[in-house]
């Protein structure tokens, strides 16, 4: 008998084989064209970490899409200053393509891990270098500062564009869209900037300091207690008693403290102030939770106005 007919007689016996046999195969050819486009699709896309949750979030903003980003102090509830790196953190720090930190002695354990594992491939921004700030900053939270985050969202999306060149006007059209959406925080600042000028707060940090400067508010805190309370050192007893004659004598309309670091001295500032029948304002380090950048900045400063207007405390933001 010859191949073919054969070939015909096994098809004729066999009149199913084919029909159940084909479908099969297509299936598993579209399985694996599937697999391939999303690994395909995994490959290209960009590893970043924002090394504060607020700088995170700035990144996840213009690289949409294309970027998958990691947050390394994202919890609102704990001291970032005590922040300690682990073999982890290290890792996923020195394998990411873009990283972004504040700088000012803020995350210096942070460019300890860079330094120790170079890539010249690795895009790194630091947002002091941005600002053009000395490393003799005193108040190192910038993202408070109106002017910082247009800086590092430009920044983040020249990054972007380097490492995946196709997608550049998709990023700089995100950058079009975030510096557009900041303008609700900085309308907010001018207006109470414009109603309540020189208006004289109390704080224990300067946490949010830039952001009440630009609102211009008249900061009555010594700064020597400021910094004090920041480093975790034993402030001095007449800064302790000058900010203690603020709430007893009411030479301040708000009182501004550290959400995420309290302590007995902290608390005391509380007690007084609440005594007083002052209203109290937390301020927050890292961004908290269910909060974009903008929404976060925006409501701090409804908070302090609230607290001017409707001598209303907002502790915990919701």
């Amino acid at each position: 008998m010859h191949y073919t007919e054969l070939e015909k007689t096994i098809s004729a016996r066999q009149p199913k084989l084919h029909i159940s046999l084909r479908p099969s195969l297509l299936s598993v050819l579209t399985l694996l064209l599937g697999l391939g486009t999303a690994q395909l699709a995994a490959a290209s896309t960009i590893h970043a970490v924002g090394v504060e949750n607020q700088y995170a979030n700035v990144i996840s903003q213009i690289g949409g899409k294309y970027v998958q980003v990691s947050a390394i102090e994202s919890n609102p509830n704990t001291d970032p200053h005590t922040f300690e790196a682990s073999p982890a953190v290290a890792r996923e720090i020195a394998a990411a393509q873009l990283v972004v930190r504040n700088g000012v002695g803020y995350d210096s354990w942070a460019k300890k891990i860079l330094a120790a594992d170079p890539n010249p491939k690795r895009q790194v921004i630091v947002v002091q270098n941005l600002l053009h700030l000395p490393d003799s900053t005193r108040n190192p939270h910038l993202w408070y500062k109106p002017e910082t985050m247009p800086a590092v969202v430009k920044a983040v999306a020249a990054s972007l564009s380097t490492l995946d060149p196709a997608h550049k006007a998709y990023f700089d059209a995100n950058v079009q869209k975030f510096d557009a959406s900041l303008q609700p925080w900085y309308a907010a600042i001018a207006s109470f900037k414009a109603q309540y000028p020189n208006t004289p707060v109390a704080v224990t940090e300067p946490v949010a300091d830039y952001m009440l400067q630009a609102a211009g508010c008249d900061l009555k805190t010594p700064w020597n207690l400021q910094a004090d309370i920041m480093n975790g050192t034993d402030p001095a007893p007449q800064d302790v008693s000058i900010q203690n004659q603020l709430f007893k004598t009411h030479q301040v309309k708000v009182f501004l403290y550290n959400q995420q670091v309290t302590d007995s001295l902290t608390a005391s500032f509380l007690h007084n102030a609440k005594a007083a029948h002052i209203p109290v304002v937390g301020v927050y380090e890292t961004m908290p939770t269910g909060y974009t950048y903008q929404s976060w900045m925006l409501a701090e400063v409804k908070a302090l106005r609230a607290a001017l207007e409707h001598g209303q405390s907002t502790t915990v933001l919701k």
